[in-house]
């Protein structure tokens, strides 16, 4: 992974792994909802892993808008 990036196409790859953590914290979230807490393979249960990616949003949308995200 050598390529070099200009600003835009990093800001639009950070976006794009935003959008991805909102998109696996909303299946989670809805996973706990519907009482599917288990998860496969042993991995943390949905509300862990809902917590996780809404963590990694949180810190993306920070980088990409700095001081305009409140954290909880």
């Amino acid at each position: 992974m050598s390529d070099v990036v200009d600003s835009d196409e990093l800001l639009r790859r950070i976006r794009r792994a935003r959008d991805w953590a909102h998109q696996e914290e909303t299946r989670y979230r809805a996973r706990s909802a519907d009482g599917e807490t288990e998860t496969p393979d042993g991995a943390p249960d949905a509300d862990v892993l809902a917590s996780v990616y809404e963590a990694v949003r949180k810190v993306l949308d920070e980088v990409v808008d700095p001081g305009t995200n409140a954290f909880d």
